[in-house]
């Protein structure tokens, strides 16, 4: 999923729609302890990414503001209605795929070999794609490779919403 838990408070919070969001612990003013748990694609132009220190996060706003960007908009984590949401992608991905390995609350590798062919699987991630947008409301990222690292790495390049299939014989030097 793309920036999900910021992805789930903007559907859900018009206010936030548009707008640099951050989802983790209080900053305090720059004086807050924890990090931040994700950043919107927003708040990532300022630099703010998952795992940095929400101190810096916090400064890294500031600094926008600064330069007369708007400031990141700091939400706390509701990690019951991520779940929840989370729930009902991979009850989707499951429905339709035989083999699935659960990574995180937001990721997961299928196995397409059903599909027989890459091009089937582009076809078939495509579908998958438009009925969590359907029904939830959120985007997500999907790469297609011969294996799950190539098909993880790929899985990066066009974030939001990006769908990106690597053949095998293009492996290695999409790898390079």
């Amino acid at each position: 999923m793309d920036a999900f838990f910021a992805a789930v408070e903007e559907r859900d919070n018009p206010r936030f729609k548009g707008k640099p969001l951050v989802i983790g612990s209080d900053p305090v003013d720059g004086r807050g302890r924890g990090v931040v748990s994700t950043a919107n694609y927003k708040a990532r132009i300022y630099g703010i990414h998952s795992a940095m220190p929400i101190s810096e996060a916090w400064q890294r706003s500031e600094a926008a503001k600064k330069r007369g960007d708007p400031p990141a908009i700091f939400s706390g984590v509701n990690f019951e209605k991520y779940g929840m949401v989370s729930e009902r992608i991979m009850a989707i991905v499951r429905g339709r795929v035989p083999l699935i390995e659960e990574a995180s609350i937001d990721e997961a590798c299928l196995d397409l070999s059903f599909c027989g062919s890459f091009e089937k699987a582009r076809e078939f991630c495509e579908e998958i794609k438009k009925e969590i947008f359907k029904k939830e409301k959120l985007t997500c990222s999907i790469g297609v490779g011969p294996n799950k690292l190539i098909a993880k790495i790929a899985s990066d390049i066009k974030k939001p919403d990006g769908l990106t299939v690597v053949l095998s014989k293009d492996a290695e030097k999409f790898l390079e």
